[in-house]
C-alpha cells in the first residue's frame, strides 16, 4: 500500500492532486502514524513533523492551507491576506497554493475547471453534503459546472455508514432520488455517501465525476476512522496549481 492515494481523473497536466493515507508519520498509537490534524489530541511537535513530511515527500509548493472545519458549507478563497473563517472547502487561481481538507470518515471532493485555471478542495460529512457544501463550491467556479472536473476520495463505506431516519429525511427533503443512497438495517439505514455527492454533483450540472471506493472504515491497516475508533488521526486530500 502506497502512502498517497494519486486521483484517476481527466484532470489537466498543471493540476496536482493527493489523498494520504495513515502510513509514514511519527505519531504514536491511537494516531498513528501519518496523523496530519491538530485539534484530536496528538503532540503538536509530531503533527508539525508529519505535515513538513508531507510538504518535503510530495514536493508541495507551500504548506497547506489547514482550515477550521466544522460541517459547514463556507467556501474560503485562497489566498487570503486576512484570518480565514471556519470553513469546509477552499478554492484558488493561484499557483502554488495548496487547498486542503482533513477527514476521518467523511468524504473529501476534489474539484478542477477543464481548462486548469481553478482548483478546490471540500470537506462533505453528512450535514455539509445535505446542506449544500458542494454547490457552494461550485458557485466558486467561473466556469459552469459542465466545464468541472470532481473526484470522490476515500470516505466511510455503504457497509458501515449507519445511520437514523432523520439523515434520510434531510436528504430526502431535497431530492426523493436519494433513497436510493440508503439501505434499511433494523430501525436504520446504511447510507452510500459516494452516491449521495454524485447525485448532488449531477444535479448541480457536473458530469465528468470519477472517484474512489476505498472504505476508510473497513480498511482498518490505510485510514484513520472516527466511527471505528473514535480517538484517532485526520488524513488529507489536497489539490493545487503549478
Amino acid at each position: 500500500m502506497s502512502e498517497w492515494i494519486i486521483p484517476d481523473w481527466p484532470a489537466p497536466q498543471r493540476v496536482r492532486a493527493c489523498s494520504t493515507t495513515r502510513f509514514g508519520g511519527l505519531s504514536h498509537a491511537p494516531w498513528d502514524s501519518l496523523n496530519l490534524g491538530g485539534h484530536v489530541g496528538d503532540l503538536a511537535e509530531h503533527v508539525a513533523l508529519n505535515r513538513q513530511r508531507l510538504v518535503e515527500q510530495l514536493a508541495l509548493p507551500a504548506m497547506p492551507q489547514w482550515l477550521n472545519q466544522i460541517h459547514g458549507q463556507v467556501v474560503a478563497r485562497l489566498p487570503s491576506t486576512e484570518t480565514l473563517p471556519p470553513a469546509d472547502a477552499a478554492i484558488t487561481r493561484e499557483n502554488g497554493v495548496v487547498c486542503a481538507v482533513m477527514t476521518a470518515d467523511c468524504l473529501p471532493v476534489l474539484f478542477c475547471s477543464r481548462d486548469g485555471s481553478e482548483v478546490a478542495a471540500a470537506h462533505a460529512g453528512w450535514r455539509g453534503l445535505c446542506n449544500g457544501v458542494l454547490e457552494q463550491t461550485l458557485s466558486q467556479f467561473h466556469c459552469s459546472a459542465n466545464d468541472i472536473h470532481a473526484w470522490l476520495g476515500p470516505a466511510i463505506g455503504p457497509q458501515a455508514f449507519e445511520v437514523g431516519p432523520e439523515v434520510k429525511s434531510a436528504f430526502m427533503a431535497h431530492s426523493e432520488q436519494a433513497e436510493e443512497a440508503f439501505r434499511p438495517v433494523g430501525s436504520k439505514y446504511f447510507a452510500d455517501i459516494w452516491m449521495l455527492a454524485r447525485q448532488r454533483l449531477q444535479a448541480a450540472g457536473v458530469h465528468s465525476i470519477s472517484g474512489s471506493t476505498r472504505c476508510t472504515f473497513h480498511e482498518r491497516d490505510d485510514f484513520f476512522s472516527f466511527r471505528r475508533d473514535g480517538i484517532t488521526g485526520r488524513m488529507a486530500t489536497l489539490i493545487w496549481l503549478r
